[in-house]
């Protein structure tokens, strides 16, 4: 009986990689279901096999336990079946790869890897000091390649109103070893600062870095636009906006890129209260100052000179819809510009927080593929 409780809690929680997580912890449960899925995986595969001792309910332990063990595994699955046509497809979206030799989207090996620190040793840097007092600090990570190299912004998420630039730091480490500068920016934070500022914020990195070009071997015609949630709605609203022609790229991670329709469709509020997150940022209801949402909606600035665009969306996203990179998505096709969205089925927000899972391998290839193509 004991064996089969735990077998159908097991089947419960795999559930996650079909189904939208329904509550906060659910959905953090989510990310460790379908990006730790070997975990999961081999959990189930030792309740199996005590199925040898099993007295009652022995058969209905069984079939609950590979029904689980059948869903852990799925994202795998559909992370191979996806790897087999990323190169192909991103190829088409924005041209010639120039990759190194080796990198692969897929590698089951890489399911064993574990890393979530910075393993090039960044630097903490002030790079503004507004005449309010606000001092803005960034970490760069150098390039470990010799001579000026491209930089890539990296925008962190947490609503507007939290988180920093330490999120996330394996990513930064990676493109570093990739051979580009990395600055993990902070910025601005809601309610007391709100839209634009925090774009103003990323003005002001690409300004410290020409002034400092020499210093830090910066190639100051090159710059790439990286942001995670918020971050890529900062990100692609600066990259859509600023009509600075050293900006080659845009990376966006799930992000709201339509603003106005967004508020429309607030989260379960079991998860977050999204309007009030968004009112904190923009300053008010959409009833209050409709005209503020649709100015930092990067969806209507997207035009036939906005930069290639990458976007990384799940299904199973219940933050931020996935059907915000669908609507942008029909916006770049509409106006002829270069772009891709990897859209993986099983995903949610914040997946990529292990970079060797099913979704973090594929969007780290896409990152690597997409910095080839534009910086050349």
């Amino acid at each position: 009986m004991i064996r089969l409780i735990i077998l159908s809690i097991l089947l419960l929680l795999s559930l996650l990689s079909v189904m939208r997580a329904q509550a906060y912890y659910l959905w953090l449960m989510a990310i460790a279901v379908t990006e730790f899925p070997l975990i999961f995986a081999g959990g189930t595969i030792v309740m199996l096999a005590t199925g040898f001792w099993a007295g009652k309910y022995q058969w209905a332990g069984t079939l609950v336990g590979f029904i689980a063990l059948i869903l852990f595994l799925s994202p795998i699955l559909r992370s191979y079946l996806i790897s087999r046509r990323l190169e192909k497809d991103m190829r088409a979206a924005f041209g010639q790869v120039y990759l190194k030799n080796g990198v692969e989207p897929f590698s089951f090996s890489k399911f064993f890897w574990l890393n979530f620190k910075d393993t090039v040793g960044s630097k903490t840097l002030t790079y503004v000091t507004y005449n309010d007092g606000a001092t803005l600090k960034l970490d760069f990570f150098p390039a470990q390649t010799a001579g000026k190299r491209p930089c890539v912004i990296v925008v962190h998420g947490g609503s507007w109103s939290s988180g920093d630039s330490k999120q996330l730091a394996d990513l930064n480490s990676y493109m570093a070893k990739m051979g580009y500068n990395v600055a993990a920016i902070n910025y601005r934070l809601a309610p007391k600062y709100q839209t634009p500022a925090p774009v103003e914020d990323i003005k002001s990195a690409m300004s410290f870095f020409r002034t400092h070009a020499d210093e830090f071997h910066i190639d100051t015609s090159q710059f790439v636009l990286l942001g995670r949630s918020a971050g890529a709605q900062i990100a692609l609203l600066a990259a859509y906006t600023l009509h600075d022609k050293s900006i080659k790229g845009v990376i966006e991670f799930y992000g709201p890129a339509d603003m106005v329709w967004g508020y429309s469709i607030p989260s379960d509020p079991l998860i977050m209260d999204s309007r009030k997150v968004m009112g904190d940022y923009v300053g008010g209801t959409f009833a209050q100052v409709p005209q503020k949402y649709r100015d930092c909606s990067p969806l209507f600035f997207a035009g036939p000179a906005s930069p290639p665009t990458l976007m990384i969306h799940g299904v199973n996203d219940v933050l931020v819809t996935y059907l915000h990179a669908a609507k942008l998505s029909t916006k770049l096709e509409e106006e002829h510009v270069k772009h891709y969205w990897l859209r993986l089925p099983w995903a949610t927000h914040g997946f990529d927080f292990n970079l060797y899972g099913p979704g973090g391998q594929l969007s780290t290839y896409a990152v690597e593929n997409f910095l080839s193509t534009v910086t050349k």
